[in-house]
């Protein structure tokens, strides 16, 4: 079960044909009932990829075959030691001069993806060629309509944000390695170009000569799309940028510059790893509501809950505001209060805590009456799961009193949230008991966060990106 063995079975598991497949083997036998073939030289077509799953020292013999013979389209360049150590630079120098001086002479030649690559998952495509097996990290389907893109430099950092946030469910995931040849420009211009793609995602640890301009225009031309890019840039410090070196080979250049490029051309910066989930993961829920202006409006059945939410509503130099409840909605809410009997004990407000005693009836009436408001952009609520008087169980001890029940908010908001042209994101502040109850909301569309401050801030931030991609489309908000 070495690496090329598991990209095989991921492919094959995949659905991919296999009668469009081909196994390179010198000894002709097949491989998991796919044909082979001795050499690229005995294929009896041109093929449209080809992955290099060998030691680096056999792969740099392979691409020169490669080029020489015109055998692929495409390569995928699984190998380290490809330009990330000392003793490999030269080698790898060598390896692209070969390939620059092929598409010089001939104007052709196969597009590298890698070295030190994890591989592709194209969803579109029907392909998966990581070497990660599936029961290390499964690959269900947890969107019913898969429109994001995710790049990045390393492989293991799409692992951890998949394996931590299944939801993300990109279409497409890129690791590009090295770059020796394809990189970050190359990739975000080709998203921006794909009509099927909303959101895209990166990882960047440093760029080759000239591809941070490629990378701020390919930026541009994604948000003139009005997608949203949301990257994730390492090697802000003097030892990340050497770290970097020593992991793709790449130059991590000035962070405060790249900053302020990228966010020019319109993307949306995450300050570290942790944040960059939340961004890409509340991007991808929202694409398709109407971000109008910065007025926020709150809701939570617990009091701490709504202060964490009103220290949270500036993040740097952007703030939202906490919106004007008008005349007509205080008296809703005034009469969702009394009719639950809590209007002795509290007052209409924003942020607005409906107490511990509010039932998910409570919860779904006074999001609806929240958002309801012309004065409100967007909303954020806690959904209370260690209240008594939420469904919020998978099994309780209250006969239907759970999260299957046709009452709980699990199975009322979704509709409420789809629904709403404004961003509604939601957050259960509870432990790996709630987890079924936020699974639950997650696979029904309603975008969840475990905690006020962590749902806040990743709407704060951006809600910041959307208005300032709008100004650059040159696009005027109506809201405040």
């Amino acid at each position: 079960m070495n690496f090329g063995r598991i990209t095989l079975k991921n492919i094959i598991a995949s659905g991919y044909d296999r009668s469009r497949l081909r196994v390179i083997n010198p000894d002709g036998q097949e491989v998991d009932g796919v044909q082979c073939a001795a050499s690229l030289g005995a294929l009896e077509n041109k093929l449209d990829l080809l992955i290099l799953a060998v030691t680096a020292d056999v792969a740099f013999g392979i691409i020169d075959e490669v080029i020489k013979t015109d055998a692929a389209e495409s390569v995928l360049l699984i190998p380290g030691g490809m330009g990330e150590t000392e003793a490999s630079r030269e080698p790898a120098r060598r390896m692209l001069e070969t390939i620059d001086d092929a598409r010089r002479t001939t104007g052709r030649g196969p597009v590298f993806v890698g070295g030190n690559c994890l591989g592709i998952i194209s969803h579109p495509g029907n392909y998966d060629s990581w070497f990660i097996p599936e029961e290390r990290l499964p690959r269900t389907q947890k969107k019913a309509r898969r429109s994001s893109a995710f790049i990045s430099q390393s492989g293991a950092f799409l692992v951890t944000r998949l394996s931590k946030n299944a939801w993300l469910d990109p279409a497409y995931m890129v690791a590009l390695g090295n770059q020796n040849d394809i990189t970050h420009g190359d990739m975000v211009a080709n998203f921006a170009d794909n009509p099927e793609i909303r959101v895209i995602g990166a990882y960047v640890e440093g760029f080759k000569d000239l591809d941070g301009l490629a990378l701020a225009r390919g930026v541009r031309k994604a948000t003139a799309a009005g997608k949203q890019v949301v990257i994730y840039k390492a090697g802000q410090s003097a030892a990340g940028g050497r770290a970097a070196m020593g992991h793709t080979a790449s130059i991590a250049g000035d962070y405060e510059v790249c900053l302020s490029v990228l966010t020019q051309a319109g993307a949306l910066i995450a300050t570290d790893v942790s944040e960059f989930s939340d961004l890409f993961y509340i991007s991808d829920c929202l694409c398709d509501k109407v971000v109008r202006g910065k007025r926020l409006g709150a809701v939570a059945g617990a009091g701490y809950d709504t202060v964490a939410i009103a220290d949270s509503i500036q993040v740097g130099d952007f703030s939202m505001s906490l919106a004007t409840i008008g005349t007509a909605t205080r008296e809703r809410l005034i009469a969702i209060l009394k009719a639950k009997k809590l209007d002795a004990l509290m007052e209409v407000r924003n942020p607005f805590d409906i107490n511990p005693a509010a039932d998910d009836e409570a919860h779904l009436l006074c999001i609806e009456a929240m958002a309801a408001e012309p004065d409100v952009d967007s909303v954020v609520v806690g959904l209370d799961p260690t209240s008594p008087m939420v469904r919020s169980l998978k099994k309780s001890a209250r006969a239907g009193f759970d999260i299957d029940s046709p009452e709980s908010i699990v199975q009322t908001l979704p509709a409420l949230v789809a629904s709403c042209p404004k961003p509604i994101v939601a957050f259960i502040d509870g432990g790996p008991l709630f987890d079924p109850m936020a699974d639950q909301l997650m696979e029904k569309g309603v975008c969840i966060f475990r905690s006020s401050e962590r749902a806040t801030r990743a709407l704060v931030r951006y809600t910041e990106a959307r208005l300032r991609a709008a100004r650059l489309r040159g696009e005027a908000a109506p809201g405040g």
